[in-house]
């Protein structure tokens, strides 16, 4: 069993009088913060307040970068050149920075959002791409699926995550969010593969597959139906099985 498991959500995925999830809520369970940047989802207001409640609860702010595609919520591939690709990876934590130290604190690491996150798990360049633009701002740890891409490029830097929601395929990558088994269905399943995850760093797929694991953050979605519900749970579960929510960066 894991003695510590960072608990990470993605927040302030509103953009100007549009909001999508309670982050105050899950600014109560969660230890890190990946904070839209303006690119899927986000806006200078949004990003500036979450910022100051994360910093107000002593939570982890990171950066959740993406392609620039506001209309698809980065769920869509783009195909971008590389070398923009990188510009604005540096760009997005750039803003996210700016309004960290305003809060009085600052970025901790990163973590790319939707189908760019998805993309890094095979495309070699653009997950190059993304490490190339977060150490052009300075070596951060960056958030990936184990065995993929980008967390390779990281080098040390990388830190696998886990998702406490999302259905995996037997390859261990996530179902597509369109097809059967993408979600996983109630509280008692997600709180069941966090501690599955906790005490055997094991995941089960969606046909049976256990995946073995080492990741060291959880993911809570914060845009799912129930989603502070799981959150509250899985804390709770985690806490009373003798393992501590603790931030892996500050």
């Amino acid at each position: 069993m894991t003695a510590a498991l960072d608990l990470n959500a993605d927040l302030g995925e509103g953009f100007g009088v549009w909001t999508l999830g309670d982050d105050d809520a899950l600014l109560a369970v969660v230890t890190s913060a990946n904070v839209a940047c303006g690119f899927h989802a986000g806006d200078a207001s949004t990003m500036r307040a979450v910022c100051a409640a994360a910093a107000g609860r002593g939570v982890a702010v990171g950066a959740q970068v993406s392609y620039r595609d506001l209309a698809g919520f980065g769920r869509r591939f783009i195909d971008v050149d590389p070398a923009q690709l990188a510009d604005e990876v540096l760009y997005q934590i750039g803003a996210l920075e700016a309004c960290a130290r305003a809060a009085g604190t600052r970025v901790s690491h990163v973590k790319p959002h939707g189908a760019l996150y998805n993309a890094t798990v095979h495309h070699e360049a653009q997950a190059a791409a993304v490490v190339d633009g977060v150490r052009a701002f300075a070596d951060l740890p960056i958030l990936g699926l184990p065995g993929s891409r980008l967390l390779r490029a990281a080098g040390d830097s990388g830190v696998p995550e886990a998702f406490a929601d999302r259905g995996y395929t037997p390859r261990g990558t996530l179902v597509p969010r369109r097809e059967p088994g993408a979600l996983l269905p109630d509280t008692d399943a997600v709180v069941a593969r966090a501690l599955r995850l906790a005490e055997r760093g094991e995941i089960v797929a969606v046909d049976g597959t256990v995946l073995r694991t080492e990741a060291r953050s959880l993911c809570l979605h914060g845009d799912t139906p129930g989603a502070v519900g799981h959150a509250r749970a899985v804390r709770a579960a985690l806490t009373g099985a003798g393992v501590e929510p603790t931030p892996f960066a500050r």
